[in-house]
């Protein structure tokens, strides 16, 4: 199934935003857009090459756990954010929802993924973002990272370009942690 990307100007200064056609009750994932942190964020800790944040937005905060990839591919993709990530919005009853940044527009029912290791798992993107395609896989995925060296994110960018992200999964785990705590 597919998922729709709502952006406002507004919004790309603090989050990305994204809803999900798969379940109405999913709802915007909170990641930085332009920086770590985004406006209205804190940084709340680092571990290694990844960090945990909190950001208020109206009465509900969201907490997550967020890195910026290691490589690109291609070479170009370099002077373009990119963030991979994992939310927690306890007003929305949204835990562990994986999804990424990748920072440029993505082909519409393109090929992507998440390659931890041996395992892999579909990614729906929509825009510049990208999820977990099947929500029910999220927990594994959070299983397989937090024992995982890297992950790399592929995608097709909207003119046809294969790209890659390699992200380190260096205190991937200790992050998780302490936003899953800011967030209980």
């Amino acid at each position: 199934m597919t998922r729709f990307l709502t952006t406002s100007a507004a919004l790309l200064l603090a989050i990305a935003a994204a809803t999900g056609a798969e379940a109405q009750a999913r709802r915007p994932a909170a990641a930085p857009a332009g920086a770590p942190g985004g406006a209205g964020a804190t940084l709340v800790a680092t571990f290694n090459d990844w960090s945990a944040y909190t950001a208020q937005t109206g009465r509900s905060k969201i907490c997550y756990a967020l890195s910026q990839p290691k490589s690109r591919s291609p070479a170009n993709l370099k002077d373009t954010p990119a963030y991979l990530f994992v939310s927690f919005r306890p007003a929305e009853n949204v835990k562990n929802e994986v999804a990424t940044v990748l920072g440029f527009d993505t082909k519409e029912t393109g090929p992507a993924e998440a390659a931890i290791g041996s395992t892999s798992y579909a990614l729906v993107t929509k825009g510049k973002n990208g999820w977990i395609k099947n929500p029910a896989e999220e927990a594994q995925a959070i299983a397989t990272m937090s024992k995982g060296q890297q992950v790399t994110v592929s995608a097709t960018s909207a003119r046809g370009n294969k790209t890659g992200d390699r992200y380190s999964l260096a205190g991937f785990a200790q992050a998780l942690d302490r936003a899953r705590k800011e967030c209980p």
